[in-house]
């Protein structure tokens, strides 16, 4: 067994180095011998679990283990059609709704059902969300270590869409405790003049956001307070839907700082 405790181990390491470690960094991140960790990462390779670069001698994950993340990510993800879900909010609110997933440093809009009402915000399959003006992007960046939400902030171009627009990291990151606070994001005349939009985030069974779930609308269409907190409610019931679905038990939302 404490081979593939230290198998998974050094799968765990290098899945955290985009740039690859030598075995000296190996070991003394993981405090194996040099000898045992060298018959592990043999195997590993032999399996094409990870691989070795023949110039710097560093080792990097492999095909065999990049093609179990994508495997296990197309399980989960709900975006290669919309999710019933998705489609039933969009029949319920006559509104645009849309999935986002943070994909790398960019919030991508992955699934989208378009509402019986024209919207003057465009969204598309495949559109980046700004990371700092959208709800859909701070619905998922509420939910990383600060940070790291901190760190894509400030390599992000923080443009004012409006004049409600944040366009500091700090106020961002402000914004995100009151998201974390309420369990959904809102945006009014930030990202488009005239649109307000609430979003969600779907949690997976690790308790860590998957995607988040977006009601986009013509702010002056849904001024009325009722109508607001109907159009949120509508997104939160989409959102624990499809987070039962991917087996979040509801009490486990991950605290991103600890």
């Amino acid at each position: 067994m404490q081979v593939v405790v230290r198998a998974l181990r050094v799968l765990s390491a290098l899945s955290t180095k985009g740039g690859g470690v030598t075995l000296q960094e190996l070991h003394e991140d993981l405090d194996i011998p040099v000898g045992s960790l060298h018959r592990v990462l043999s195997i590993l390779m032999q399996e094409n679990f990870i691989t070795r670069s023949p110039a710097n001698k560093r080792y990097f994950i492999g095909p065999a283990a990049r093609r179990l993340g994508e495997a296990a990510s197309r399980q989960t993800q709900l975006l290669i059609t919309p999710h019933r879900a998705v489609v039933k909010a969009a029949q319920v609110s006559g509104e645009t709704i849309f999935l986002t997933e943070l994909i790398g440093a960019r919030a991508v809009c992955v699934a989208l059902v378009e509402g019986r009402h024209p919207l003057r915000l465009f969204v598309r399959i495949g559109q980046d969300m700004p990371l700092h003006a959208a709800a859909s992007s701070r619905a998922l960046l509420a939910y990383l270590p600060t940070a790291d939400a901190r760190k894509l902030l400030q390599a992000y171009p923080l443009d004012a869409f409006t004049p409600e627009t944040p366009t500091t990291v700090d106020e961002v990151i402000e914004h995100l405790e009151v998201v974390r606070e309420r369990g959904y994001d809102i945006c009014d005349d930030e990202l488009d003049r005239g649109v307000w939009a609430v979003s969600a985030p779907v949690f997976a069974s690790t308790g860590s956001a998957a995607a988040s779930v977006t009601l986009a609308a013509a702010g002056g269409r849904i001024q009325d307070p009722a109508a607001r907190e109907a159009a949120v409610q509508t997104v939160l019931a989409a959102a624990r839907e499809m987070s039962t679905e991917l087996g979040f038990a509801g009490e486990d939302v991950v605290d991103p700082d600890e």
